[in-house]
């Protein structure tokens, strides 16, 4: 072979040992050796956002101070081992959640994000791990209400800017306008009102963390909130992944299990 020749080569095989060395030094965009490949998750690290101020859902134990925990910390974490990865979480400001997913700084949001028509044309979606309806909350030693056509008449305590306070007018209620739950709870108990109407994960936290509160479920919706992890788009490898873990953690007991922990009672399914 001629010198020429044997230069071209050895410019040739230099470029590709380049290329070669250049593609192994950039982490791929579908994982890596170092752990599964579910669609975009780098290094076997699952990056999920949630705002850890938000109780009982993600939150600092100890007043604040002491480490992240809370339903939707420990449902995704319990997903994450058994797909065998770990957990990175980012907390962020509510209003700043959706832009973090959007520009990719993470893979998930785990905070009780509920599914709406106008998030499923944006986002992709889990299947529910959390479904909670509205309910009708009065003194347990009321009989007088049982559905919400018995609102009609009476009188509820409700944030107005809530769509707990929109039902309450619908079904026919006078309401006092309240600053939130605990102000509400507080009119409840003292004779002040007749009922509230919330969501039921709320009632279930106070009576948990409260109880006995004297205070009663009188009447839920027939519709349900349904609560789920969120992603971007293009991220189906992923969600479909992590619905496989919420069946197995649904058929072993595992989400009953944080469920009771943190509500009594289990509002998974």
């Amino acid at each position: 072979m001629s010198r020429r020749l044997l230069t071209v080569a050895a410019i040739v095989i230099a470029a590709s040992a380049l290329t070669a060395c250049s593609a192994s030094s950039t982490p791929a965009q579908t994982g890596s050796s170092s752990g599964p490949d579910y669609g975009l998750v780098k290094d076997g690290t699952l990056t999920v956002a949630t705002e850890g101020t938000y109780r009982p859902f993600s939150f600092h134990a100890d007043g604040g101070t002491g480490d992240l925990t809370g339903f939707d910390v420990d449902i995704i974490t319990a997903v994450a081992e058994k797909l065998d990865l770990k957990v990175e979480f980012q907390e962020t400001q509510w209003d700043a959640i959706f832009a973090g997913l959007d520009a990719g700084r993470f893979d998930v949001i785990a905070n009780q994000v509920t599914i709406n028509d106008e998030r499923s044309a944006k986002y992709l979606f889990s299947e529910p791990y959390t479904v909670s309806p509205g309910v009708i909350v009065v003194d347990a030693k009321d009989d007088s209400i049982s559905s919400f056509a018995d609102l009609k008449g009476k009188t509820t305590a409700q944030s107005l800017t809530s769509n707990w306070n929109d039902l309450a007018v619908q079904s026919g209620a006078k309401v006092e306008g309240v600053e939130g739950w605990a102000q509400a709870v507080a009119l409840l108990r003292q004779g002040r009102v007749d009922a509230t109407v919330n969501d039921k994960l709320t009632f279930l936290d106070y009576e948990k963390t409260d109880g006995p509160t004297g205070l009663k479920i009188a009447a839920e919706t027939e519709d349900a909130g349904k609560q789920a992890f969120a992603f971007a788009k293009g991220r189906t490898a992923l969600v479909t992944a992590i619905d496989g873990a919420l069946d197995e953690l649904r058929a072993d007991g595992t989400l009953a299990k944080i469920s009771d922990k943190y509500f009594g009672d289990d509002v998974t399914e």
